[in-house]
């Protein structure tokens, strides 16, 4: 079964010849890379018609993640035109869209980051993410006895997309009875971050930002009054900061409830995609799949967590979640030997940087026991994901018993790609357990 059509070189020039975000084909959807290996080839800071620009190395990333002080993750002036804010002054309150974006973590710059970062981190700690290991394992096991029991069913809605709803619920003490609307939710809130934003798509995300939030005054209301652990419990701990006295961190409301909306959006939709993404991925490399079951099967536990945590980092690099981030230029700046004059957008291309062959040794190959694999599917910097550590410990465990419990299991259809540049993932994955 041909899981990602090939791509011509000559198709893969055309495509990066005339690159634009806002206007892909569908082949470039399908299969993005030999499009990146072009353009890191003869263009690897790509203009577009825009006037934002395109880097696609390893190296050049790296230099943008580094300078927090050169490089803006504030997406207010970028945001206001595609959200419509409202002009200056006005009384009208921006798009629901727009607050939440230049509101939550990952579009911020320090000081609200490094105070939400805080905060977030303080609840993610090293012992807390270890605790949560045996509930998790459980949560996969039921997972995986339902699908046994039906031998089979869907790779993503009933596996992967359900294991990290239930983990940030878990998080956020959301009650299991309303936790149907969180995965729809966060597909439309981050869908309005495509490149290319069709009215449709926008008009989505503001009703999912403004139901979810909503929803999470009431929930927000009813844990001030009733504490979680702040050490587990990361509602509690965003609701009563970690302190007293002038270092305290603290947040407003909004600052509140927005950054609620991105803990479910960063943690749901990434992880989905790194489960699903691999478990296809083996079916595409089949002899990487051989050696992985055979390795786990020849090992003891500590032996079989390092293994499974290579070859995590390696279906991160291969097929990164997060194809796309964006910064600002706050100065004028040089990139890649490239003056770029203040207030130029930048767009990183992730999924590019991960396949630089300046960076990794034949990076077209899936390579499970890959070392050094310095990817950038986390970011890096002071903005690399919060959450990656417990992104690895769902990974693991899902990858890991999924492979121990259907050795043999194969895709029943061809899946169905999600159809975005940003967010690189199915929507859909039929399989059989043998």
């Amino acid at each position: 079964m041909v899981i990602t059509p090939p791509m011509a070189p000559e198709r893969a020039g055309e495509i990066a010849a005339s690159l634009d975000l806002r206007s892909l084909p569908a082949d470039f959807y399908d299969n993005p890379y030999p499009v990146y290996a072009a353009l890191r080839e003869r263009e690897p800071l790509r203009r577009m018609p825009d006037g934002s620009v395109l880097l696609t190395r390893h190296a050049d990333l790296v230099a943008v993640y580094r300078d927090a002080q050169s490089f803006s993750s504030d997406k207010k002036a970028e945001f206001g035109p595609k959200y419509n804010q409202p002009p200056h002054g006005s009384e009208a309150r921006p798009a629901p869209l727009f607050e939440h974006h230049t509101t939550s973590l990952v579009f911020n710059d320090p000081p609200l980051h490094t105070r939400v970062r805080r905060l977030i981190m303080g609840a993610l700690t090293r012992r807390a993410i270890a605790d949560m290991e045996t509930g998790l394992v459980e949560l996969v096991d039921r997972l995986l006895d339902a699908l046994e029991a039906r031998g089979g069913g869907d790779l993503i809605e009933d596996f992967a997309a359900a294991i990290p709803v239930e983990i940030i619920g878990n998080l956020l003490g959301v009650p299991h009875a309303d936790r149907g609307p969180l995965r729809d939710w966060s597909l439309a809130i981050l869908g309005a971050l495509e490149p290319r934003l069709s009215p449709e798509q926008e008009a989505l995300g503001n009703r999912s930002v403004a139901e979810f939030t909503a929803y999470l005054r009431e929930l927000v209301a009813d844990r001030r009054r009733h504490p979680g652990d702040p050490r587990h419990d990361v509602l509690t701990r965003l609701i009563h900061g970690d302190g007293d006295g002038e270092e305290a961190a603290t947040l407003s409301e909004a600052e509140l409830l927005q950054n609620c909306v991105f803990i479910l959006n960063a943690g749901h939709e990434t992880t989905t995609n790194l489960i699903g993404n691999a478990l296809v991925a083996l079916q595409e490399w089949p002899a990487q799949k051989a050696w992985l079951i055979g390795a786990l099967q020849r090992t003891d536990d500590d032996t079989r967590t390092t293994l499974l945590d290579t070859a995590v980092d390696e279906f991160l690099r291969f097929e990164s979640s997060n194809q796309l981030g964006n910064r600002r230029a706050a100065r004028d700046v040089t990139v890649g030997g490239t003056s770029l004059p203040a207030g130029t957008l930048v767009t990183l291309c992730i999924g590019a940087a991960n396949r630089d062959p300046a960076q990794f040794a034949d990076p077209e190959r899936l390579d499970l026991a890959r070392a050094d694999n310095r990817h950038l599917a986390f970011g890096f910097g002071i903005h690399q994901c919060a959450g990656l550590s417990l992104a690895r410990l769902e990974g693991r465990v899902a990858i890991g018993r999924f492979l121990q419990r259907f050795p043999d299991y194969r895709l029943t259809a061809p899946p169905l790609r999600g159809g975005r540049a940003r967010f690189r993932g199915f929507l859909a994955a039929p399989f059989a357990t043998t």
